[in-house]
């Protein structure tokens, strides 16, 4: 399952290379208003302060945006500049609910791990333990909350509780998807964050729960079933066909195949 997802992911960010292009620059005004901007006109703390926080609230934003836009691309279907407007009105609240619950996150680690480490002791240490760790599981299992928003519905108590049951029953593949995300952005640098960038994880991310969801399709119908045995190349079957088989010289000579 793995493989294949790999393999949509790549291949739906190829065939919508000037997408996730366009979502990306997006991301870089973004990033220029909240961090660029108050360094070229020497702005004052207190006005950098502010302009950071417009910029991750419109960052967040802008994810959700992403997100809601493509999740139309992972089900083979198209990208149309004109819906953003549309996809944003949706979005607005996830992506700010994501965003305040990220910085709470990060104020809760920035604050409460010094604290408990300079306390010393096993106590101190338990205690720092337990707020990285829960740290680590809310940040896994968050990528999973607005492409479940977005495919299915609902607010934010049942979809954080849907991403956290999806987190515990798949923690390996949580794993990867994290890992994943980081080593495409690490690839973005090389290209500006043009592409892949965020807009190529908030694809993966849709491709990453459309997948997954299959097993739960499963289960529900095959509910003696054991969970770790999802017969995954018969739920994929579909899927591969309409990927079909694709190859370098395909994808950059078309014509020729």
């Amino acid at each position: 399952m793995i493989g294949f997802f790999i393999k949509k992911s790549f291949f739906d960010g190829w065939d919508h290379l000037f997408s996730l292009l366009l979502l990306n620059l997006g991301f870089i005004a973004v990033a220029s208003l909240g961090f660029v901007l108050p360094g070229t006109l020497s702005a004052p703390a207190w006005l950098a302060a502010c302009l950071a926080i417009l910029a991750l609230a419109l960052g967040s934003v802008w994810w959700s945006t992403c997100i809601y836009a493509l999740k139309g691309v992972s089900d083979f279907g198209s990208f149309r500049a004109g819906d953003l407007l549309g996809f944003a009105k949706e979005a607005l609240v996830p992506g700010l609910q994501v965003g305040a619950l990220l910085v709470v996150g990060y104020l809760v680690i920035s604050v409460g791990l010094p604290f408990y480490m300079s306390m010393g002791g096993i106590l101190g240490a338990l205690a720092a333990g337990v707020i990285f760790w829960c740290a680590v599981i809310l940040l896994l299992a968050m990528q999973y909350y607005i492409p479940l928003r977005a495919r299915l519905g609902g607010g934010l108590k049942k979809n954080i509780r849907k991403s956290f049951v999806i987190f515990f029953d798949n923690p390996g593949f949580s794993i990867f998807l994290f890992i994943y995300s980081l080593v495409n952005l690490a690839l973005s640098l090389f290209l500006a964050f043009l592409v892949p960038g965020f807009a190529g994880l908030a694809l993966a991310g849709n491709v990453a729960l459309r997948l997954r969801l299959y097993k739960y399709d499963w289960l529900e119908v095959n509910p003696e079933a054991k969970r770790r045995q999802v017969p995954w190349d018969e739920l994929l079957v579909e899927d591969r066909d309409l990927v079909g088989k694709r190859t370098l010289k395909g994808m950059f000579f078309p014509w020729k195949e």
